[in-house]
């Protein structure tokens, strides 16, 4: 058993796509037309045939009030590895995304929340090798 997909509500389709590809540098996998949105995915460009992220539309009354109570708490609802959170930080901010958290060492990790501009707190984490 492997991870094809996960998906990640949004609340504008084409500003996530967007941001994903322009700001975060994932890149378009699928973009079908479903009537009013898309089943619309990307993926890290270090691993083209790997897992997708689908943009999901945040229509579904449920996903207000959890991405909400998430966001309140300060919860990222999805978390991307990355080589150096320092610099990925400076970069993404001399692009303008806000961060809720800056870079910080949690022991294990170095990790950073940012708002995605489209309804979700994501977490950066660069793993610390093992000793």
């Amino acid at each position: 058993m492997r991870i094809a997909l996960t998906s990640l509500f949004v609340d504008d389709q084409r500003k996530a796509l967007a941001f994903y590809t322009e700001v975060l540098g994932f890149v378009k996998r699928q973009d079908i037309p479903l009537g009013m949105h898309s089943w619309l995915t990307v993926v890290s460009p270090e691993a083209p045939d790997g897992p997708e992220l689908l943009l999901e539309p945040s229509s579904h009354p449920a996903v207000k009030p959890y991405r909400d109570a998430l966001v309140h708490d300060g919860i990222p609802l999805a978390q991307f590895a990355v080589g150096d959170v320092e610099a990925e930080h400076t970069r993404l901010t001399g692009l303008g995304v806000v961060f809720t958290q800056p870079p910080l060492d949690i022991g294990a990790a170095v990790v950073a929340i940012f708002d995605d501009t489209c309804g979700n707190l994501i977490q950066l984490m660069e793993p610390k090798p093992e000793e």
